[in-house]
């Protein structure tokens, strides 16, 4: 006995042998609307694009934080390696020199006032970290 084979336009499921039309998740009529894909190459290149930029601006942001910090680092290091004789108060400013054998001082005495070889003027902030005015 041969199977009789339905038309086109009706929607039969042989494993089931139930008519399951209202079940799928597609138009199954010819008076369904016509499925049609979105189009979300525009959209995805607009979000590319401003994640690149943001993510791209972070990272400047960033990199710009780390050359400052590293900026301060190589100060505090000059500064402490340098020469003075006395203790550094909190909310000051100090002076750097550079003496004629090369070696670095660290002064209350301000470049107008002396004939030294001044490196620059540093502030000393609350967290005990030099900041260069």
């Amino acid at each position: 006995m041969a199977e009789e084979k339905k038309p086109d336009n009706v929607v039969f499921n042989v494993e089931t042998q139930k008519y399951d039309a209202a079940l799928k998740p597609y138009g199954t009529s010819v008076g369904a609307p016509a499925i049609k894909t979105t189009d979300t190459i525009a959209w995805k290149n607009r979000s590319i694009a401003k994640i690149n930029h943001k993510l791209g601006t972070r990272y400047l942001e960033l990199k710009a934080e780390y050359d400052k910090m590293m900026q301060d680092f190589e100060y505090n290091q000059l500064i402490f390696d340098s020469k003075f004789t006395f203790e550094p108060i909190i909310g000051e400013v100090y002076h750097l020199y550079k003496r004629e054998n090369g070696e670095n001082f660290l002064s209350i005495i301000a470049p107008e006032q002396c004939d030294f070889n001044p490196m620059g003027s540093f502030y000393l902030n609350a967290d005990q970290i030099w900041e260069n005015i």
